[in-house]
């Protein structure tokens, strides 16, 4: 049942999204647990993956394109030995081949060639626009779509537990610490192209999306239980998120208006923290002033 929606500016909710729901999905439920039209989502997770997915409730939701969450953590399962059209379980099988056999040393020097600044090609599935048009919706209207590489970082790339032999085909758990961009898919595709036999995905689950971990995530039936299920007020977000700056009255009430400040020396996108605790702005700084980007109160 709805309630009542979060009282004051809201803040952010870290969901533990379970399989088989889209990030939209999870976002609707959102909307009906805390009784509010205004929730968003930073960072798309695909229907089969699961794991931390963070949301915006009310004046946060105009957050989610200033948060610093480029580092992302994931633990998947990768079949070696079947290649799919959309690098994961839910493709058609384009090709087999035998990989029961292969030696574990191959398959690490695989998985450190994929390790560290690569050239990775998205999956044709993926929510890039090619000429207006997500490719996804392409390749489901039954178009042959090839993605441009792009520049992505992988810092870790390494099983967790010795690989498993499933008929033909060979299963790895894999931990991967990377950037934002970067396609677990992709890596499961490529790597089984190096080994010479495919491979996709199996399972995913996002383990970390910058400072936030499974520690703080809850699921739906956890949030529909609290009586407010924004855990994570506007202040506190911003602290958790990036630089804050402590304000005065006086600095408070001119970025309210929308106008500068005195700089404070800090590079990048910052939070403004009033003395009573109230965010009040996001603020960067050129030509010597502090200039607000995105305001949380209104004016006076």
């Amino acid at each position: 049942m709805a309630r009542k929606g979060p009282a004051g500016p809201g803040g952010l909710i870290v969901v533990d999204k379970p399989a088989g729901m889209t990030s939209h999905d999870v976002v609707g439920k959102v909307r009906r647990i805390a009784g509010t039209r205004r929730v968003g989502h930073a960072g798309t997770l695909d229907p089969m993956a699961t794991g931390v997915l963070v949301l915006g409730v009310e004046r946060a939701t105009k957050l989610m394109n200033h948060l610093i969450l480029t580092d992302k953590s994931y633990l998947a399962t990768i079949r070696l030995g079947v290649a799919t059209s959309t690098d994961d379980a839910e493709g058609a099988v384009l090709a087999t081949a035998p990989a029961a056999g292969l030696d574990p040393a191959d398959i690490a020097a695989a998985m450190a060639e994929l390790t560290g600044d690569i050239l990775q090609r998205p999956a044709s599935v993926s929510a890039i626009k090619v000429d207006g048009e997500r490719a996804y919706a392409r390749v489901r209207a039954g178009e042959e779509v090839r993605l441009a590489a792009r520049p992505v970082s992988v810092e870790r790339f390494e099983l967790v537990a010795p690989a498993r032999v499933a008929g033909e085909c060979c299963d790895l758990d894999v931990v991967v610490d990377c950037t934002s961009g970067t396609y677990v898919r992709a890596l499961a595709r490529d790597l089984g192209e190096r080994l010479g036999v495919g491979g996709h995905l199996t399972a995913l689950r996002r383990t970390r999306v910058g400072p936030f971990g499974l520690e703080q995530a809850l699921t739906l039936d956890q949030l529909a239980e609290l009586a407010d299920p924004v855990l994570l007020p506007l202040p506190q977000a911003l602290a958790a998120t990036m630089p804050v700056r402590r304000l005065s009255p006086a600095e408070a009430s001119e970025l309210s208006f929308g106008r500068t400040i005195d700089p404070a020396g800090i590079e990048g996108t910052y939070g403004g923290i009033a003395e009573t605790g109230e965010a009040v702005a996001l603020l960067q700084e050129s030509g010597g002033r502090a200039r607000p980007v995105l305001g949380f109160t209104p004016a006076g």
